[in-house]
């Protein structure tokens, strides 16, 4: 990947609705120029979407956790994710290695709705569970780092 096509995916990662026009001065490209780096980024799936940053807390879900969960029987298929999709507090669902098979992300209004939930992911999907509370979230929703000699 070029470096101003790095410029571009830091500056849409810190800001996903930065005008092309605001593009074009942080790069020092002109404005189709810069329109033309967006969309073929876009085309290569390397720009996905565009979301908005919720405030958790003001609607409602200031409560974070990770799950982490695996099988009760190892012996049954892999399809956890697939029995959890329906569970909206759900935010991400990652494949680990490890002791666990995957690690939930999720948001809930209080204990007593954690603990709700985790009732419900163990029913869904057969899983034990481990879960880690979040106290505080210093950062997130970082931009990438690229390595200075390209490789990323």
């Amino acid at each position: 990947m070029e470096e101003i096509d790095r410029r571009i995916v830091t500056l849409l990662a810190k800001d996903g609705r930065m005008s092309f026009t605001d593009l074009a001065k942080e790069t020092g490209l002109s404005v189709s120029a810069v329109h033309q780096r967006v969309r073929r980024l876009e085309k290569r799936g390397v720009l996905r979407g565009y979301t908005a940053v919720i405030d958790h807390d003001a609607i409602g879900l200031p409560m974070t956790a990770f799950v982490s969960i695996k099988p009760i029987d190892p012996a049954a298929p892999d399809d956890a994710p697939d029995r959890l999709a329906h569970l909206a507090e759900i935010e991400a669902c990652h494949s680990v290695a490890g002791d666990e098979s995957y690690i939930l992300k999720v948001r809930v209004a209080s204990p007593h709705g954690l603990e709700d939930l985790l009732q419900r992911i163990r029913a869904a999907a057969n899983v034990s569970t481990r879960t880690t509370v979040v106290l505080s979230t210093p950062y997130e929703h970082r931009p990438p780092r690229f390595d200075v000699d390209g490789d990323r």
